[in-house]
């Protein structure tokens, strides 16, 4: 895979400012795993994710394809990868991907790749921006191709021969601030951090009680959660 330049660097670097909507993150991911396992985090960007993880004592590897938040990554102490493809196939535990795959144009052949690197038994968490109603000059400017929904995200995953285990919503108020941004969408993709802090602070934590009842119906983002099948034989390695 060659190196490629992310437009969004700077809307990651505002990202930071969320605590409470990376910290709902940080405990999605690390409900699923232990720390014997080996993880990825395939889409590691600038390490919003991978330096607390790794932090916590998890085995990690960063895979990233923008040479300039690869070259942060190795400078903070990472493993990182540029392609996952370098990984051995069966040899992963736990690959976690985080707004990520709606940037592949060939999510299926992702998919498939995530299947052959993860072990039978392996775990998967994809966590995506949904609903392409939504879809604004923001993910424009950050290249999204597509924004899914809960049955799409399920089917594409179950496809590429995953168990899937759960998959909902998330961030159901979040779905009416992004359509209040759509509608005065002024074009640049720019996120306030002013008006990030004061939803992250004061909306987010209500919206995460309302995902209760929301989850099965609609929200910002959607995520599924899966399992390689433990009985599952790789042909091609006997």
């Amino acid at each position: 895979m060659k190196y490629i330049d992310y437009s969004g660097r700077d809307n990651l670097e505002i990202m930071k400012e969320a605590v409470n909507y990376n910290k709902y993150l940080f405990n999605l991911i690390v409900s699923s795993a232990k720390k014997e396992d080996c993880l990825v985090d395939f889409g590691a960007g600038n390490g919003l994710f991978s330096y607390p993880v790794a932090f916590a004592g998890y085995r990690l590897i960063c895979v990233e394809t923008d040479p300039v938040l690869s070259a942060i990554l190795v400078s903070h102490g990472m493993t990182v990868l540029n392609d996952l493809a370098e990984a051995e196939d069966g040899s992963i535990d736990y690959i976690y991907s985080l707004n990520v795959l709606e940037h592949i144009e060939d999510d299926t052949g992702i998919l498939g790749l995530w299947f052959r690197k993860l072990r039978p038994g392996g775990k998967l968490l994809v966590y995506v921006p949904a609903f392409q109603i939504l879809f604004s000059s923001m993910d424009r400017k950050v290249k999204h191709i597509r924004r899914y929904n809960k049955l799409e995200l399920h089917e594409k995953i179950s496809s590429a021969g995953f168990d899937v285990a759960e998959s909902r919503y998330a961030d159901g108020l979040g779905f009416l601030a992004s359509l209040i941004y759509k509608i005065f969408d002024k074009g640049d993709g720019a996120v306030d951090p002013g008006m990030l802090k004061v939803y992250d602070r004061w909306v987010f934590p209500l919206s995460r009680r309302l995902d209760v009842v929301t989850h099965r119906i609609g929200g910002k983002n959607v995520y599924v959660r899966a399992v390689k099948p433990g009985n599952f034989i790789n042909k091609d390695r006997h």
